[in-house]
């Protein structure tokens, strides 16, 4: 059976930087890598809010990136 080792996680925040000609968003990110492989959806939203704050545009979407190693 196959397993999957997970190697690594990044937080990616899309930040809403103003709207087009063609009136959608337009969609900044920020990637923050090695994060804690163990960081909850809790743990990261807090993160992103904290951070959003800091910043000019509205956070759009916060997303958890992991990335895994398959053995099999």
């Amino acid at each position: 059976m196959a397993q999957a080792l997970l190697e690594g996680t990044k937080l990616r925040l899309l930040f809403e930087a103003g709207i087009d000609d063609e009136g959608k968003p337009i969609l900044k990110a920020k990637s923050f890598n090695n994060i804690t492989k163990v960081a909850t959806a809790d743990q990261l939203s807090q993160a992103a809010q904290a951070i959003a704050v800091l910043c000019n545009d509205k956070l759009n979407k916060v997303e958890r990136n992991d990335s895994s190693e398959i053995l099999g």
